[in-house]
């Protein structure tokens, strides 16, 4: 069974197509604005990502009140995607794994989605246990599915930098994909409730 579940899962980049940085942004936002009333789910796996928004160079100096004020200065963005999808009849439901201790990367992310979740999104963290069984032969990739027609295999350098995608419309690989980061979801632990339990006293 576990052998079917990680067969289902595994993504050739062959039978993709490859899409650079600036052509993955203008074609993951072109067919997410086209959605109407299907959901997309998004699976996040690495424990670090280069990111220098939103507080993150703040938050990894250690100045943590100016990283929080910078997190607050993108609700009104957070709330707005919310509004969007709710005008297409759909949601976008993200699932975060994590390996603790939290790195100081990943305590910045959690805060980060925790004021995401508070303006409405959908955001649950699992622990990397879960899915150990189906890691035997590598880590699982990063994925979105958008409104259960495209597949993103979110694609970064090894130092965490964002460099592209690759784009499948393989039926049966999203639905799979799908399926599996929504069980991931409903077994999830809200991301407000993950971060009140475990960013004390960050």
């Amino acid at each position: 069974m576990l052998e079917l579940e990680r067969a289902s899962l595994a993504l050739d980049p062959g039978s993709g197509e490859r899409l650079a940085l600036a052509q993955y942004r203008a074609d993951f936002a072109e067919r997410q604005r086209a959605i109407r009333g299907g959901d997309s789910w998004k699976f996040e796996r690495r424990q670090y990502f280069e990111e220098h928004h939103l507080g993150s160079d703040e938050f990894r100096r250690g100045d943590r009140r100016a990283a929080r004020r910078a997190i607050d200065a993108g609700r009104a963005e957070f709330a707005n995607w919310v509004t969007q999808d709710n005008a297409n009849g759909t949601t976008f439901y993200r699932v975060r794994v994590v390996e603790e201790p939290l790195t100081s990367y990943l305590q910045w992310e959690i805060l980060l989605l925790r004021a995401q979740a508070e303006c409405g999104n959908k955001i649950r963290v699992v622990p990397a246990e879960v899915i150990r069984n189906l890691e035997v032969h590598g880590v699982l990739p990063e994925v979105v599915t958008l409104g259960g027609q495209t597949l993103y295999e979110v694609v970064y350098t090894p130092s965490g930098v964002l460099d592209g995608g690759v784009r499948y419309f393989d039926q049966r690989k999203i639905e799979h994909w799908q399926t599996f980061v929504e069980r991931l979801y409903e077994s999830g632990e809200d991301v407000v409730n993950y971060a009140a339990r475990t960013l004390k006293d960050v």
